[in-house]
């Protein structure tokens, strides 16, 4: 019997990072009458289900930080896309 770990290319690994970071620079914002707006982080929501289900814990662990350092910097830095209702 041989203990074969079903690997992912390099690429395809490559392109789930930049999907992370994009998927948490999304953000929905609410528009109030007093000039403030609320926003949630609905990018970094998804981020979690869909890293929630990956196969290997280094990885998810790996995608976590990812999504919380695209949140953060689309947080505070002018970049990501932001809905407004």
């Amino acid at each position: 019997m041989s203990n074969k770990q079903s690997e992912e290319p390099d690429s395809l690994y490559f392109l789930k990072i930049v999907l992370f970071f994009i998927l948490g620079g999304v953000w929905i914002a609410f528009d109030q009458t007093a000039g403030i707006t609320k926003t949630i982080p609905i990018g970094f929501i998804v981020g979690l289900l869909f890293a929630h289900h990956d196969h290997f814990q280094l990885d998810r662990k790996i995608e976590y930080a990812i999504l919380l350092a695209s949140a953060a910097l689309s947080y505070v830095a002018p970049l990501g896309l932001v809905f407004l209702l």
